[in-house]
Formats: structure tokens, sequence, C-alpha cells
């Protein structure tokens, strides 16, 4: 079945982890193009605040709170949407959290809680989405990270989680292709972005928790999710950088065991106490889009090639060249 979205001025979306972050740059984005947008997170203080921003910027936009490892609240959001607007035409999952530390130091109780945020918020999300969207039609758009794909030093919670998301979305993606539900499903997968993640991260570790390097400016995740919000996109990469060290971490694995090390110490500022709270199980110091130390970067020329047929197919080719190469070097050496 072809899938036809809207133009983005003519979607009701729904946003959730909306209150910091690249949920909160997607929201303000939306909005300034005209989508009517429902908020979704724990924290309802900051939601009105930014719900209000909105307004007084000419958008429109309303408010949930939800936590979304709670199926139930997270279906109220939605009617709330559907009351509110009258239907609903994107749902982006984006809430997140995250754990620094070693994964045999990571209490049970953080582990599981992360899980029931990034995973089962997940599911909650998609269930609740494709209730609405499955008449309708629409996008279903869902945040991993290039963590889906390889394993990770410090972030080990964290990269388990979202491998699992990834499998949830690209075998969800099958089933609604195969019942001939007209919902696009995407899963984006940005590298390291500069968001407070590391600040509102559960941390283990010695120092002030850093973003996985190197950072990139949280607009250009922005940018993917809302064209995937009016352009079927299976799947994008966000950031070059991080798609070509998941290349690296397929093809030559033993070169994570050679840079975690190294990884270790670039994921803690030592100098720097570590954050006393953190967000895993309640929110706090929310309304901020970025972290206040990187220097992001701000282009993205293998993200923004991948929004273009043609520049798609060069990056491809280009890709699948060095894929090429990488294995038969890797055969050369076991010779």
């Amino acid at each position: 079945m072809a899938i036809r979205l809207k133009p983005l001025a003519e979607q009701v979306v729904v946003i959730t982890g909306a209150t910091s972050g690249i949920g909160l740059v997607v929201s303000r984005n939306a909005a300034a193009r005209g989508a009517r947008v429902m908020l979704v997170a724990r924290d309802g203080r900051a939601l009105e605040q930014i719900r209000d921003q909105i307004i007084a910027a000419g958008g429109v936009a309303e408010f949930a709170v939800a936590d979304v490892g709670d199926a139930a609240q997270l279906r109220a959001a939605g009617d709330a949407a559907v009351a509110r607007f009258g239907h609903i035409d994107s749902w982006i999952s984006n809430a997140g959290v995250a754990i620094y530390g070693r994964l045999l130091d990571t209490p049970l109780e953080e582990h599981e809680r992360l899980f029931r945020t990034d995973y089962f918020g997940t599911v909650n999300s998609a269930e609740t989405a494709i209730r609405h969207l499955r008449e309708r039609g629409g996008a279903l758009i869902a945040i991993g990270s290039i963590v889906c794909d390889i394993p990770t030093p410090v972030l080990g919670a964290y990269a388990a989680a979202k491998h699992a998301v990834k499998g949830y979305i690209e075998s969800l993606a099958l089933e609604v292709r195969a019942d001939g539900l007209p919902i696009s499903i995407t899963l984006v997968k940005p590298s390291g972005i500069d968001t407070p993640i590391g600040e509102h991260a559960a941390n283990h570790g010695s120092g002030e928790a850093l973003i996985p390097p190197p950072a990139y400016d949280p607009q250009l995740v922005a940018d993917a999710v809302l064209h995937a919000c009016e352009h079927p996109v299976r799947v994008v990469t966000v950031g070059g950088v991080g798609r070509l060290q998941v290349l690296a971490g397929v093809h030559f694995p033993r070169l994570l065991d050679w840079i975690t090390p190294f990884m270790r110490r670039k994921l803690y500022d030592r100098e720097t106490p570590k954050t006393r709270r953190d967000a895993v199980f309640a929110p706090f110091d929310e309304g901020r889009e970025r972290s206040r130390r990187e220097r992001p970067r701000r282009v993205s020329l293998y993200t923004a090639a991948q929004r273009r047929p043609a520049g798609a197919a060069a990056v491809a080719v280009l890709l699948g060249g060095l894929a090429a190469m990488l294995w038969s070097t890797r055969k050369t050496r076991r010779r």
C-alpha cells in the first residue's frame, strides 16, 4: 500500500520526552512549521512553560503529563491529543534515560527502570500510535541510537535497551507492512548528540558524564525526524562519524576492545564533580535543548544526503564500497 503523509503544517504531532534535548528541539521546530503539537513528558510544570512559549511564538500546542513506561498513562495522552485536536498524524517516540557506569556496577532497579522507559516506552508509544493511525494513516518515528548496532563501554545498559528498540521497531514495521496498514515506521539512529542526557543520567563514574564524541547538534536530529513525518523512511542515521563507527565496529570487532579504555576516559570529565541527581526515576532540570559544555557539529553531509534519492544512492555506493574494502581486508588478515 502506498503511504501518503501530510505536509507538516497540516499535521497533529505527538512528541514524548518533549521537555528537553531532542524532544524539545523537535517540538519547537514542528510548531514553528505549522504543526499542532501535543507535548508529553513527566514534568507538568516544564510542559506548561514550553507550551506557553510555543503559543507565544505563534504556534499551537497542548500538553499531557505521562510516564511512557506506564501504558495506561500514555494511552490517556493519546486520547487527550485526539480530544484537543481531533486526530493524530505523527507520533514521535523520543523519551529516554541513560546510565553511565560498568554493567556489573549498575543497580538492578536502575537497569530495570531504564528498560521501562527506553524500551517499554517505545512499545507503549507504538501500540498507542497504531491504535490511532491504523485507519487514517500517518507516521510512527522512534528515536534509537547508533548503539542500536554496536556495543559500547560505560553506556552498556543504554546500548542494550537501544538494541531492543531496534529489534522491536524493525519487526513491527514488517508486521505493519504485511497487514497493509497505511503507516510509515521510521527508526532514527543519532550519533552522539549535544543534549543534557549526560547531566540527566544516573552516573556511577568518577566525574561529570560527557556526550560520546563527536557531538552533533540536536537540530540535525530534528530535521531528520520532521522529514520522516512527511516522507516514508525506514531508517536514518544522524551523523556520518557515527555511521563509520558502526561499520568499523561490525567489521573490526577487536577495534572495540582496543578503544574501550579510551572511551571510558572520554565519557567522563574527572575535573568536574558529577551531578548528584538523575532523571532515571523522576524528572529534573528540564527545559534545556543542549548540554552546558559541548561544541557540537552543526553539519552532517551524510545525514543530508540520505534525504535526497540521488544522495542516498551515492551514500549507499560509498558505504558499500567501504564495507567491501573492510571485509576484503579482514579476510586477507585472517589468511
